[in-house]
């Protein structure tokens, strides 16, 4: 210590800390103010950079102004070194920790716009946030006055023998990035395995794939699994599908009268239920002269895969009751049934079991 403190050394030391307190405070004041600004904007990059200026401005203008006072006392010229290496490697720290925040929610913001749903690819998220934290700790490190480049050669040899170890683990991550690249499967998606699996894609980590299945239940793919493996995306590549159902008359049934009526039926279903496309044009197929029927295919346009157990389900209803009003018979099948007694010839005899339909 060059002199001893004296009492204006502590008023400007003080002035210098309240002043980097104030101007933190009114900073984070203003932030706030921008920040509802931002949200009101159909970008969400701007969001991430308010809510991350939020977090750093305070704390940089609080180190500017200890910094500051830092100066103004007659510290030792040791002290005064220590003094300041630590407040940088802590701005260096909330630099870093802020860099990683904004860079990972523009990641994020980015993934989820093109994959147009509310899910998120966290892989490419957290490779990013690692790859800003480790920069942030060199950058302490050489800040520090320690060498990097030792670490950076013991890096290097020890990588070999940690690939090794974590093969599966290696495999895991670059099937999901290669997934993620070629697009064939976003977060979103409604997916089948040729194993079975079956569900919507909920995220893509740096290990495995998670899908939510109908039930509600999550089933954990590994990705190189899932990259190896059949796949059917239902999603891709247009989210609505054509369901088809199979339907029988009678022969006595005006064929005309049938598609006409099932038409309509199908116009009804795709305008007033949720999941239907209203613009979807129906479509009835006459393909079958079965044993009790004639058999025919009505296509169905649904909104994404889920939708179409609640189309069937009120078609079903509708072209039933519908087939009732206008007299058009569903028959039952008919078997023939041969029956003889010992010594005697067998007589076929017909049998139709009841028919539901009047």
């Amino acid at each position: 210590m060059n002199r001893a403190f004296t009492l204006h050394d502590v008023i400007v030391a003080g002035a210098a800390l309240a002043a980097g307190i104030v101007a933190g405070l009114l900073l984070r004041a203003a932030l706030r103010w921008l920040g509802t600004h931002a949200r009101r904007t159909r970008w969400s990059g701007d969001d991430v950079i308010v809510d991350a200026l939020r977090a750093v401005v305070p704390w940089a203008t609080i180190a500017a102004g200890l910094a500051a006072a830092t100066a103004a006392l007659p510290l030792t010229e040791s002290v005064g070194h220590s003094v300041n290496q630590t407040l940088t490697v802590l701005l260096i720290l909330v630099v870093t920790l802020t860099a990683a925040r904004v860079i990972t929610g523009l990641v994020r913001s980015v993934a989820q716009s093109r994959s147009g749903v509310a899910g998120s690819a966290t892989i490419f998220v957290n490779i990013t946030r690692i790859v800003v934290l480790a920069m942030g700790f060199l950058v302490v490190l050489q800040t520090l006055g320690i060498s990097i480049a030792p670490l950076l050669t013991a890096l290097g040899v020890g990588g070999l023998a940690v690939a090794l170890a974590l093969q599966d683990t290696l495999a895991n991550l670059f099937a999901g990035v290669h997934i993620l690249a070629s697009k064939t499967v976003q977060p979103g998606d409604y997916i089948r395995l040729s194993s079975g699996e079956e569900g919507y894609v909920v995220d893509i980590n740096w290990r495995n794939t998670v899908v939510r299945n109908l039930s509600n239940n999550l089933v954990i793919i590994p990705n190189a699994q899932l990259a190896g493996t059949n796949m059917t995306n239902f999603t891709r590549p247009e989210q609505e599908l054509s369901i088809t159902v199979q339907v029988g008359v009678g022969y006595d049934s005006d064929l005309e009268h049938v598609e006409r009526v099932t038409t309509e039926v199908v116009e009804s279903v795709m305008t007033d239920i949720t999941g239907g496309v209203p613009d979807h044009e129906p479509a009835v197929r006459f393909h079958t002269f079965g044993d009790s029927r004639i058999s025919f295919t009505v296509i169905l346009g649904v909104g994404e895969f889920s939708d179409q157990y609640r189309i069937k389900h009120e078609f079903i209803k509708r072209l039933h009751q519908r087939y009732r009003a206008e007299g058009i018979r569903i028959p039952s099948p008919t078997r023939t049934v041969a029956l003889q007694q010992p010594g005697e010839i067998a007589i076929p005899h017909q049998r139709e079991t009841l028919d539901p339909m009047p």
